[in-house]
């Protein structure tokens, strides 16, 4: 059952990289064996199809993201605004390596299949908003704070947040540089402390 676990669990981490690299109609069921290093045999033994790979996949994409921002240094900080701001910090910290593997495989995979597969769509949709809900929940409490008589929702920002990433990346994969990146980010963090501003006559 180990074996079968990890048999599993290898095509899944593989599909993930290939999504984002290849992008859905361009990875074939070969490519993800190849890459997993297992048997097209043992691809159909864990899932039906392709599209049943994929909705494994963006589950398992929606824990693995999940654990990561939670056990982040920023997620400790008693300030909500502290930690919005780590959020991200901490986004611009993991832009250190190949496009492929800092963006976003939900973002990636509905560009492409939200008319063709309304399955995989709905998942990435609930998934991406489920990672706003988080997002949100430090806007919300940071308003309480810094931002008591202000005209906008924590879920408002909480989207545009999403959106500023989300483009991002469609614009280091254009690029094939992450500078863009870093830079939008760096204005959003800006964005952020005008939104949330530290009354005057208090530290930072």
């Amino acid at each position: 059952m180990e074996l079968q676990h990890q048999s599993r669990l290898k095509l899944i981490e593989a599909s993930q990289t290939e999504f984002r690299v290849r992008g859905y109609a361009d990875t074939t069921v070969d490519d993800i064996c190849r890459a997993a290093g297992v048997t097209k045999g043992s691809f159909f033994h864990h899932f039906r199809s392709k599209s049943d790979l994929v909705l494994g996949a963006v589950a398992h994409w929606n824990d693995f993201t999940t654990d990561i921002f939670a056990q982040a240094p920023y997620a400790g900080l008693a300030d909500p605004r502290d930690r919005l701001l780590g959020y991200v910090d901490f986004r611009i910290a993991i832009l250190d390596r190949p496009i492929a593997e800092f963006t976003c495989l939900l973002g990636t995979l509905v560009q492409e299949v939200y008319q063709s597969h309304p399955d995989i769509r709905d998942a990435c949709d609930a998934g991406m908003k489920a990672h706003i809900d988080m997002l949100v929940a430090d806007i919300a409490l940071a308003r309480q704070i810094y931002a008591t008589d202000c005209d906008w929702s924590a879920e408002d920002v909480g989207f545009f947040i999403q959106a500023v990433l989300q483009g991002s990346f469609i614009f280091a994969k254009a690029s094939g540089d992450a500078g863009v990146v870093r830079a939008n980010l760096r204005h959003l963090r800006r964005h952020l402390e005008l939104l949330l501003p530290i009354p005057t006559g208090t530290q930072a």
